[in-house]
């Protein structure tokens, strides 16, 4: 891991340890998890705001006014808000992505669940998906919640990763295994 990126990773450590302590100590863990997903797909979904929060062009005030704001309009819990406003005041809001990641681990975990990366080569269906969770979650002894993304390169099968284990069954990892064997032949 480089130096920046474990630098940022405990930056957003810290913060995330703290508002998630606030949060459980204030019974107010749901909304929460409901403020940091909307936060997620809102750094998902603008680039605008992840250019806000990334560049060094905007002002602490320019910054801490723009999250503000949109703390307000999507209807952050406090604490969140709050953190966001510290954020901008001392130039940590660059570790904002990890921050969410952070939050979402810290709340997975203290409701006893585990997050898997599921990668397809077509969209799943919601049977498809709740047979995978309860199968995963039969395997791994926790509740499992599913992050979906699609791959079209992998043809066929899927590429589950769980923790520190990954199956990779799709159609591409077999083609690459293959093409190996057939190189050690020749």
């Amino acid at each position: 891991m480089s130096e920046p990126a474990s630098i940022s990773s405990g930056i957003a450590q810290r913060y995330a340890t703290a508002i998630f302590e606030i949060a459980r100590d204030s019974n107010d863990l749901a909304s929460l998890e409901t403020g940091v997903a909307d936060l997620g797909t809102a750094l998902d979904d603008s680039e605008e705001l992840r250019d806000v929060i990334a560049s060094p062009i905007y002002s602490r005030e320019a910054q801490g006014k723009a999250v503000a704001a949109l703390a307000d309009k999507m209807g952050l819990p406090v604490v969140l808000k709050n953190t966001l406003g510290l954020m901008a005041e001392k130039r940590r809001l660059f570790v904002l992505p990890q921050l969410v990641a952070q939050l979402r681990e810290l709340i997975a975990a203290h409701k006893g669940e585990v997050t898997a990366e599921v990668v397809s080569a077509k969209a799943l269906t919601k049977t498809q998906e709740t047979k995978l969770s309860k199968v995963l979650s039969a395997q791994v002894g926790k509740e499992v919640k599913l992050n979906s993304s699609v791959d079209e390169s992998l043809i066929g099968g899927l590429v589950v990763k769980v923790g520190s284990k990954m199956i990779d069954t799709s159609v591409k990892a077999k083609l690459a295994s293959l093409q190996n064997v057939m190189k050690e032949v020749g």
